[in-house]
């Protein structure tokens, strides 16, 4: 999908803007028939990005499938924290090629072990019956407000409630969150849903958190993704705004539970997302 650079070099790798960095771990390195080697920021100390292997895995898939089908629904593990260290690989498994879906399962493996798996779902292009929930009455924000600080990442970020989170008390689970590509995403449409299925994991357990919020100290707390799960219902193109609007319905027994639907600014709903989280008070 673009330019190969394998792996990244740290002086390089630095002089892209944040979407070209991302666009750059997408581009995956085939090794054999159906097998990837994926990299990650050269200068990342912590562990992976769940967004990051989420949207690598989805494109190890999609390199296995006829470019007339697109990805429809995925669900995903989180195994193990993935090591930024080391190169990961993907191991694509061909489960089924059907005349309308094909079905496919990718392993990510570092040191031998599991990390990550995706089963995913992709869908020849068809007309059929067609409704949806309304979006919220918002407006997409004006870009040229936005202070440098929300312009360091991939993609731009806006919260509609961002003065109520300054403040540490309890807060009802909900946020609605505008996102877009910061800077010209290729138009690629498989490689718009890997960019969506990156920026789909932000958020979702800080919003499970919200009803908790001055009851402890974030340092306190072992987070986690456990699982994540999409569903893509149209076409996207993340270089226009599109609002993430997001719910927490139950926390319970160390582990939260969000949704989330991703609208386009003209009211579309494209994506509904679902994870559940670890989160765990350390004693």
């Amino acid at each position: 999908m673009n330019k190969h650079n394998w792996p990244p070099v740290l002086d390089e790798y630095t002089q892209l803007n944040p979407l070209q960095r991302l666009l750059s771990l997408l581009d995956l390195e085939p090794i054999e028939e159906n097998l990837f080697r994926g990299y990650h920021p050269p200068d990342r100390t912590r562990r992976l990005f769940g967004g990051q292997v989420i949207a690598q895995a989805l494109v190890a898939a999609m390199n296995t499938v006829p470019k007339d089908r697109s990805p429809h629904s995925l669900h995903a593990y989180f195994l193990r924290p993935g090591d930024p260290s080391v190169p990961a690989l993907f191991e694509v498994e061909r489960i089924r090629d059907g005349k309308s879906f094909t079905t496919r399962r990718v392993v990510v493996v570092q040191n031998g072990l599991a990390i990550f798996n995706m089963d995913a779902s992709f869908h020849i292009s068809e007309p059929g019956l067609a409704h949806q929930q309304p979006m919220p009455k918002l407006f997409p924000p004006d870009e040229n407000q936005l202070v440098e600080g929300l312009k360091q990442r991939p993609f731009l970020s806006f919260r509609e409630n961002h003065r109520q989170l300054l403040e540490e008390v309890p807060q009802q689970p909900e946020q609605q969150i505008w996102i877009k590509a910061n800077g010209n995403a290729p138009l690629d449409p498989r490689l718009q849903l890997a960019l969506l299925a990156y920026e789909s994991d932000e958020a979702l357990l800080g919003t499970a958190r919200m009803p908790h919020r001055g009851k402890f100290e974030r340092s306190d707390m072992q987070v986690a993704s456990l699982d994540h799960s999409i569903w893509f219902h149209e076409s996207v193109n993340v270089n226009d705004w599109l609002l993430y609007s997001l719910e927490s319905p139950a926390a319970a027994a160390a582990r939260g539970y969000t949704r989330g639907s991703i609208f386009s600014a003209e009211g579309k709903l494209v994506a509904s997302c679902m994870q559940e989280g670890l989160i765990r008070l350390r004693s």
